[in-house]
């Protein structure tokens, strides 16, 4: 069940046409939905009293036959966090008293709809050729030196390297650096000739060789990507980000690197990893997250929710109380739009999980109705407001 399909659910409660059935899905959605922070719209009246009137109205509609309690689905995570400010009934008493505040709801139904993002990526090969992705038809699409670089029908881009042990390129040769670039809204994901895999998320740029030679397996990024990288003690693999080594053997990691953040993130999941700039140095453990200041070039390790880290990669948002300017700027990113503010907004925080295959419009109706922020969409411009 959708917010929307909730709404009309509850709206045929008002009616008097639910089933019990339908009655007690409606009040096992009201329990999953939280309040943050404590924080009450004094507009909306009493609280204590308007909630308890309509739990016991909820309570005395329901049939003798009670059901169980609805299967927890992966949106009830998405509500629980994004419909932060009210719950499920309380939302609908806020609608029906200030429908004023609908206006912008209202009017971007009458807009084009801004899709989500999907594979876009473009391959910059040696010599300077351009290949678009998404695009070209599955299959080979080229060989370098021995190794084939193929698309795949499930939206890969595959390095493999054919050639034996008695041929392979001397470690002096210089193999052709190839680079991938996803666009704002794009997404790609690589395995590379050592069968190392990378996930790219939006505005993402990853230059890397065709075949690895040398004492270590190099590659630099700018922008966002989790790797999995394939273990090969003897050679190290190395990701550098403006001057940042990560250096790792074989583990899982996720990399944020954007240029107008103001921290790269280093984010571990399986493995060591070993962080390196100007002298200062960190290591990572399974479960923690490596930060530089970009400023002061100084790392900060701590605990974090690797889930929330990655969430991007498993298609959802996850904000893990960000400001609405970090919220805004993954928007932009993803849905390849152009963010604005009317004016300086007060400090406040967000957190929560939404699907990052939603429109736009259903996020930010999320955003919306937490009753601190509100947006105006024109075009491909999204104006944030207090």
């Amino acid at each position: 069940m959708t917010k929307e399909e909730y709404l009309s659910l509850y709206e045929k409660y008002l009616s008097g046409a639910c089933s019990a059935a339908e009655k007690a899905l409606l009040d096992n959605y009201r329990d999953n939905m939280i309040l943050p922070d404590g924080h009450w719209d004094p507009d909306l009246g009493n609280e204590k009293a308007i909630y308890a009137d309509i739990h016991s109205k909820f309570k005395r509609s329901q049939s003798k036959t009670k059901l169980g309690r609805a299967p927890v689905f992966s949106w009830l995570k998405i509500a629980a966090v994004l419909f932060i400010c009210v719950s499920s009934a309380l939302l609908i008493w806020k609608l029906s008293y200030h429908s004023k505040n609908n206006s912008s709801l209202i009017a971007r139904q009458n807009q084009s709809v801004i899709r989500p993002g999907g594979n876009k990526a473009y391959l910059t090969m040696a010599g300077g050729a351009v290949v678009v992705l998404n695009d070209i038809k599955n299959g080979e699409i080229t060989t370098q030196a021995g190794v084939q670089v193929s698309k795949t029908k499930e939206g890969l881009l595959v390095y493999k390297d054919n050639r034996t042990a008695g041929n392979k390129t001397s470690d002096i040769d210089e193999p052709a650096q190839n680079m991938v670039t996803t666009p704002r809204g794009g997404q790609y994901q690589i395995v590379l000739s050592d069968g190392t895999k990378v996930w790219l998320n939006a505005a993402t740029a990853l230059k890397y060789p065709s075949s690895f030679s040398g004492k270590d397996r190099k590659v630099e990024l700018s922008g966002e990507a989790y790797f999995e990288v394939a273990k090969n003690a003897a050679k190290p693999f190395k990701v550098v980000v403006d001057g940042l080594e990560v250096q790792v053997l074989g583990t899982h990691f996720n990399v944020m690197a954007y240029s107008n953040e103001k921290v790269v993130k280093t984010t571990l999941l399986e493995g060591k990893v070993r962080l390196f700039k100007n002298g200062q140095e960190a290591l990572l453990k399974p479960g923690e997250q490596g930060v530089l200041n970009n400023q002061t070039s100084l790392f900060e390790v701590k605990d974090v929710n690797v889930d929330d880290e990655t969430a991007w990669k498993n298609g959802f948002f996850a904000f893990n109380n960000e400001s609405i300017q970090t919220i805004m700027r993954q928007i932009s990113r993803w849905y390849d739009v152009d963010v604005a503010f009317s004016e300086k907004m007060a400090r406040r925080n967000f957190g929560g999980s939404v699907s990052r295959y939603e429109d736009v419009g259903t996020v930010l109706k999320a955003l919306e109705l937490t009753g601190s922020v509100h947006f105006k969409v024109e075009g491909r411009r999204i104006t944030v407001m207090p």
